[in-house]
């Protein structure tokens, strides 16, 4: 439920598209994260286990780039006012568009690598198999996140009005990329 590029995104589309759009266009999220979760079951783990420093540089580079979208967002600026949770533009979304965002987004966020690589892993118990202790965390995981992308949907429909100003998208955007900047600071100073 933290605000991540990806919740940010749900936000986002429901406040340029709805609410329908913004939970169908997280579709794509959930597509990456079955891929995360594939990868994360087949090994990848074992690997983040005993090597030190290929967890080392995954973590500087999910720093790095939580960094950088901490600073594109602070940088952002103000869009047309937006009003009531619909975009000035009434033409149709592009529902694919929206979706690959999501996944591009989801796919390159250092956040859910690492919770599949570093978290989840956690649970397994490696005196059973790990195929279907996998498969319950990770529809576990996709069913949290489908409500995840509900709840910041939700969110963006209702702050639609809220960002009609430039100086309350401002704010919003500054407030997201400090949240961003602290995470990123918490990868680079958080204990293995």
């Amino acid at each position: 439920m933290a605000p991540g590029p990806n919740n940010l995104l749900s936000v986002s589309n429901a406040t340029h598209h709805g609410f329908r759009v913004a939970v169908l266009a997280g579709l794509g999220r959930l597509l990456a994260f079955v891929g995360m979760i594939g990868i994360a079951a087949a090994g990848l783990v074992s690997v983040l286990r005993t090597s030190l420093l290929f967890f080392y540089g995954i973590r500087l580079v999910g720093a790095a780039y939580l960094f950088y979208l901490a600073f594109r967002l602070w940088r952002a600026q103000p869009v047309a006012a937006l009003g009531r949770g619909r975009s000035a533009h009434p033409e149709r979304p592009d529902l694919l568009a929206l979706a690959r965002q999501e996944l591009l987004v989801a796919a390159g966020n250092p956040k859910a690598i690492l919770i599949f690589t570093a978290f989840l892993p956690q649970f397994v118990d490696v005196a059973r198999p790990a195929t279907p202790q996998f498969a319950v965390l990770g529809l576990v995981f996709l069913l949290l996140e489908w409500v995840a992308i509900a709840v910041y949907a939700g969110m963006g429909c209702r702050l639609g009005r809220w960002f009609a100003t430039p100086h309350r998208q401002r704010a919003f955007n500054r407030s997201c990329a400090a949240l961003l900047g602290a995470a990123g600071l918490g990868l680079l100073v958080g204990r293995r």
